[in-house]
């Protein structure tokens, strides 16, 4: 711990150096009518290869619109005194004056620290690593959902502090409500209302969001201290997103969903440390660490998902015609979540992989969080009197009940107990159906793939803003005597923010909640549905092991951080 307490202390400290010499320079420099640029957003490292890694940082003139030339350099040591890679790149208004560099002619599994310059003016220095050739151990934190205006980014200032060697973000990097929409409710009290003030639509709307989130400190410490590989969700371009449209957005109020959707992207990619290639809506790449880990992160949300099934049409609740259509759509063999092209790049790589560990970064739950039908009804948040909270409960203690007694001790059920455990009579269902849970066949596709080749899957998940811990089975569609074989686990992470279950059901004592969800769903072995946090996972030749860690609050910058949970998956 004291270590990487220093290494974020020299980070600090350079960039303030930095800063300070960038204003003296500026100032020297008024007499000879020269400007120098201002690096307001700090820098970042990104999708870091054996040999190269991405280098981003923002400049800018204070009150010229001319291009900036930058001069990138990669050293050894952190007086740059070994310089190893170096080049230029341009900060212009054609790229919101970002910039980015592929530094190349590195070697294998070393740290480095680089910076940018521009004349006399020099930006803070940041530290990075490449990928091994050969890794014995591997520590990453997977992080999802940062809401700038639902509180402060403690949990980046504290995997800022960890011994990580890389961070994962699962996506919602940013949100795209107004400054009085979703979880804004202590906005003013903070400081942290959303920039622009409306819902972003258009790129400079985009570009104006992703450079408020790049402002906050303790994204600017975690950037500068690691590498970070990530991917989108839905929030980078708008709420429970597909790729023909979103929830949240109205073309016939808000114009073209492809303009907008291209808008949000092309911020993305500006403004995030990732390789971009010629078409910036295939985002989902391969990272290995030697043979001990292949990571996959996916794209869930844009590229090639079906439109999301209406879980009350599926469930029956708005008539029987609506209800055959759902379930038509629902259990269609071509209906897709990640596209074929993607599924058959995945299938790919998976199969030529001998890595130890397959592990897929992706955004939403991919185990089965199935609710039996009376119980969903019963969780239905729309009636919260006392009478309704009630009977929900009542309904709730039935199933467990049922269930128990069906594992302890079966020949006293009753008859009306056969029935709430009956699937045909009570059926199950996923609660969130913009998760796999809604594309069923893809899911068991994906993982029947995982276990004809023999893997040790993991995967990474966020979006639900809660942390949990799950099995990965089978579902039986195409061979009914694999259901419930086991595939693999999800280790998923809670959010840096962004508000959960606790805030849904606020009728309900998280404890209560919990209780629920771990005595409901079967391949649930561990879940919390209160606190803000990040998951560090880490992996060695024996086994993988997840640690989630929690902050105490996001309401101040004064803040603790606790291990709220381990659970290890062995070789």
């Amino acid at each position: 711990m004291p270590q990487s307490f220093s290494r974020r202390d020299f980070v600090i400290k350079v960039a303030s150096v930095s800063s300070v010499l960038a204003a003296g320079f500026a100032l020297s420099s008024c007499g000879s009518g020269t400007e120098e640029p201002v690096f307001l957003y700090g820098v970042a490292s990104g999708d870091p290869l054996t040999d190269r890694v991405i280098l981003w940082t923002h400049a800018q003139f204070p009150s010229i619109s001319d291009a900036v030339i930058l001069r990138y350099e990669v050293a050894e040591d952190n007086t740059f005194t070994t310089i190893v890679s170096s080049g230029t790149v341009t900060a212009s208004a054609d790229t919101g004056y970002t910039a980015k560099a592929d530094a190349t002619g590195l070697s294998a599994g070393k740290a480095y620290f680089y910076r940018f310059t521009s004349g006399k003016t020099i930006s803070p220095v940041g530290q990075t690593r490449t990928l091994p050739t050969n890794a014995s151990q591997l520590r990453m934190a997977v992080l999802s959902c940062s809401n700038y205006p639902a509180g402060f980014f403690n949990v980046y200032a504290e995997v800022a502090k960890s011994d990580c060697d890389i961070a994962l973000h699962l996506g919602d990097y940013i949100y795209e409500y107004a400054a009085n929409g979703y979880a804004s409710e202590r906005s003013v009290q903070l400081n942290r209302q959303s920039v622009p003030m409306n819902e972003i639509l258009t790129l400079d709307d985009y570009r104006k969001r992703h450079a408020q989130y790049k402002s906050d400190i303790d994204s600017k410490n975690l950037h500068a201290r690691m590498p970070m590989i990530a991917v989108w969700d839905d929030h980078e371009t708008a709420n429970d997103a597909y790729k023909d449209g979103a929830e949240n957005h109205d073309p016939a109020k808000e114009g073209s969903w492809v303009a907008r959707r291209a808008a949000g992207l092309q911020a993305y990619h500006e403004w995030m440390p990732i390789r971009t290639g010629s078409d910036r809506a295939k985002i989902y790449r391969s990272f290995n660490w030697g043979n001990l880990v292949n990571l996959h992160m996916l794209d869930t949300r844009l590229i090639g998902r079906d439109q999301q099934v209406d879980i009350v049409a599926l469930s029956g609740m708005a008539g029987d015609a609506k209800r055959a259509e759902a379930v038509a759509t629902f259990s269609s063999p071509t209906r897709q979540l990640l596209g074929a092209e993607q599924l058959a790049w995945l299938q790919g790589q998976m199969a030529s992989s001998t890595a130890t560990w397959t592990v897929l970064g992706q955004q939403v739950l991919m185990a089965r969080m199935e609710f039996p039908a009376s119980v969903l009804a019963a969780l239905n948040t729309s009636d919260t009197s006392p009478a309704a909270q009630a009977a929900g409960l009542k309904t709730i203690t039935e199933y467990l009940t049922a269930k128990a007694t069906a594992a302890q001790a079966p020949q006293l059920l009753t008859d009306a107990q056969k029935a709430l455990l009956n699937t045909t009579l009570n059926p199950k269902l996923g609660y969130n159906l913009d998760a796999w849970d809604g594309y069923v066949v893809a899911r068991e596709t994906l993982l029947a793939t995982a276990a004809q080749l023999g893997k040790k899957l993991i995967s990474l998940a966020g979006d639900t803003h809660n942390a949990w811990h799950s099995d990965l089975t089978l579902m039986g569609l195409a061979n009914p005597a694999m259901a419930g074989v086991k595939v693999g686990q999800e280790f998923a992470t809670s959010s840096v923010s962004s508000p959960g279950l606790e805030a849904y059901l606020a009728t309900l004592p998280p404890t209560q909640i919990k209780a629920i969800f771990e005595g409901v769903v079967d391949d649930l072995n561990w879940m919390d549905a209160s606190l803000r946090g990040y998951l560090k996972m880490s992996f060695t030749s024996a086994e993988a092991k997840g640690e989630w860690v929690f902050v105490s609050t996001i309401d101040s910058r004064s803040y603790t951080a606790t291990l709220g949970h381990t659970a290890i998956m062995k070789a």
